[in-house]
């Protein structure tokens, strides 16, 4: 193992749920590597691992939706960690409404953030998309956001 893994594991990430699509085409999915890029207009990079069919509709310039996973909402994690295949559905037994970019939010969460892709660049094994936040809402500032710390930089 190098010996920058065990430090780069320690650079905090919020916890994020990223939602796209629409009706049954829409999913979800854990997202960790999120970033505030910009004020004006205000922007957002989020990583997304190479391969996974997400990362091809954010590249086609789907809007998405940034989920803000509370301190104590480990269920979302359980539930949107595993994944889902295309079609599968993602939202059963999860509370959601349509934010006005016509994709799935979560309820009961911190906020959302309404997203559409402006841009990406290829990042070893991950794909970085620069997105412009369209909109959002924050729910509760009483629930601070989740901090995620990794014990090494070598994976998730």
């Amino acid at each position: 193992m190098s010996d920058h893994l065990p430090i780069l594991g320690r650079v905090p990430s919020g916890i994020f749920i990223l939602t796209i699509g629409r009706d049954e085409r829409a999913t979800g999915m854990l997202a960790s590597w999120v970033m505030q890029a910009g004020f004006e207009p205000p922007c957002v990079t989020v990583a997304v691992k190479r391969g996974r069919y997400v990362a091809d509709w954010l590249a086609a310039g789907e809007p998405f939706v940034l989920n803000v996973v509370g301190e104590k909402q480990h269920q979302f994690l359980k539930h949107f960690g595993k994944g889902f295949e295309p079609e599968q559905p993602a939202f059963e037994g999860v509370e959601t409404f349509t934010a006005a970019n016509g994709v799935p939010a979560l309820g009961g969460v911190v906020g959302h953030l309404e997203c559409l892709p402006q841009s990406h660049v290829e990042s070893g094994d991950h794909v970085i998309f620069l997105a412009r936040v369209t909109g959002g809402a924050l729910t509760t500032s009483d629930l601070p956001p989740m901090v995620h710390i990794r014990k090494s930089g070598a994976n998730y």
